[in-house]
């Protein structure tokens, strides 16, 4: 008999012990890369709170995993990985992985590959515009110093447009301190673009923001 109960003692812990449910991972892990600036973002489990995360980047073809340094047993949703991503020639992936303490944790979602070089969205200069008697001079403030310290050769197309639809297109290199444009109509108003031009990667940028000004 007393056998008999403990058989069903046992039986009854096997029975109503539960096995820990595994995390689900992060999903949507990709590169946002902005003038090299390449940030790692990801959308956490759906109905969980109070994770940490924990990131690795690889070159791709290279079997390690390396961890990030400053992105083990973070809260938040994002990575930084400009610096060890710098070498715009590579390609690289990263993946992360949630943890629930004290040992419960994901599997490790992986982001598609990335490359600096073609993958980053650069910016536009932006616009700075004087009105003088003759004319208009333009000045530009062009993408962070990285995108200068990348590429050397940056170039500028100054797109200037009509009031009746009509542009015209001027350039400027990446050593030139302004445009003067001149012949303008007086009274006349004028808008202008300006985009980014990196002549040997065949790459540009979308165009800025429009400014618009009457001539005196």
């Amino acid at each position: 008999m007393i056998r008999l109960l403990r058989g069903a003692l046992m039986l009854g812990v096997c029975v109503t012990a539960r096995v820990p449910e595994m995390l689900a991972p992060p999903t949507k892990v990709r590169f946002d890369s902005v003038d090299y600036k390449n940030i790692l973002r990801w959308t956490p489990p759906t109905n969980s709170t109070s994770l940490q995360y924990y990131v690795q980047w690889k070159i791709y073809g290279e079997p390690q995993w390396v961890d990030v340094d400053d992105c083990q047993g973070i809260q938040k949703h994002q990575c930084d990985l400009s610096v060890v991503t710098s070498d715009a020639r590579e390609w690289y992936y990263a993946r992360v992985h949630a943890s629930s303490l004290p040992s419960n944790k994901s599997a490790w979602a992986l982001s598609p590959r990335f490359s600096p070089r073609w993958d980053t969205i650069i910016s536009p200069p932006v616009l700075k515009l004087t009105i003088t008697a003759q004319g208009i001079v333009v000045r530009l403030k062009p993408p962070r110093l990285l995108v200068r310290k990348m590429h050397s050769s940056l170039h500028y197309n100054i797109y200037l447009i009509h009031a009746s639809g009509e542009e015209e297109v001027f350039e400027m290199d990446c050593c030139s301190k302004k445009l003067m444009l001149n012949e303008l109509n007086h009274k006349a108003e004028y808008c202008l673009q300006a985009q980014t031009m990196i002549p040997d990667q065949a790459q540009s940028s979308a165009r800025g923001s429009v400014k618009c000004v009457t001539m005196l």
